[in-house]
């Protein structure tokens, strides 16, 4: 399932929010086939680590945002931001794809902790908010929640990463809760998850296939790419 030939949608607003990693950069490019424009806001690069890798963004396609996490009033202005710039949010696609962290448990660095709660665990719970009272207000939208795929596993030397896999399994557990409470709003939830590393850009291929179905049955759905999932239903 590779990119394809699209139509450019001129009035479809996407906004696309998610961590610099090679997931969020194959949904942000796969965005931009499909719109002329679209909203992206990245999580800070805090965490010194290693540099990933980036596929061909779009950028000429892309509105860069930005936006504090750990904020709450930065999450309404992210929204209002992206609103205004767009004229309109049809679609919010959150990308949970944590850094690695691998130290041993009385190695952790307090501001490494810190970060990891702010940006990749306590943020999503703040945007979420603004978004779910967004569509709510306007009674429709799609709020889709994007897990990449992490495993605390390592070789026998190997030190295990403990932050990563924390955060992702907060993500993991607040987007089981929407999907389940979403039934009772005016808008659609849906979450999707892989099983297979280096599946990036048919991932998100595949994403935006299944948000552009336009199927009201989506709603409350966990969508796997793949054979196995975190989600684990």
């Amino acid at each position: 399932m590779g990119p394809g030939i699209y139509t450019i949608n001129m009035t479809r607003g996407i906004l696309i929010v998610g961590n610099d990693s090679s997931l969020s950069a194959a949904v942000a490019a796969e965005a931009a086939r499909r719109v002329e424009q679209f909203a992206f806001a990245q999580i800070p690069n805090r965490i010194s680590g290693p540099p990933w890798e980036k596929p061909a963004l779009g950028a000429e396609h892309r509105i860069p945002l930005s936006w504090n996490p750990g904020s709450p009033i930065s999450a309404r202005t992210l929204v209002l931001s992206a609103e205004n710039r767009l004229e309109r949010i049809d679609e919010a696609v959150l990308v949970c794809s944590p850094p690695s962290i691998r130290r041993p448990a009385g190695e952790l660095i307090p501001t490494e902790i810190e970060i990891m709660v702010n940006d990749h665990i306590k943020g999503w719970f703040f945007l979420v908010k603004e978004l779910a009272a967004l569509f709510k207000a306007k009674k429709g939208g799609i709020l889709a929640l994007v897990l990449s795929e992490i495993s605390s596993g390592s070789a026998k030397d190997e030190t295990i990463d403990l932050l990563g896999p924390s955060a992702a399994a907060s993500f993991r557990a607040f987007a089981q809760n929407l999907l389940s409470s979403s039934q009772r709003e005016p808008y659609q939830t849906m979450a999707f998850t892989a099983s297979e590393a280096g599946e990036e850009t048919a991932f998100a291929s595949f994403i935006f296939k299944i948000l552009e179905e336009g199927n009201k049955r989506n709603n409350g759905k966990l969508h796997k790419f793949g054979r196995l999932s975190f989600f684990g239903r």
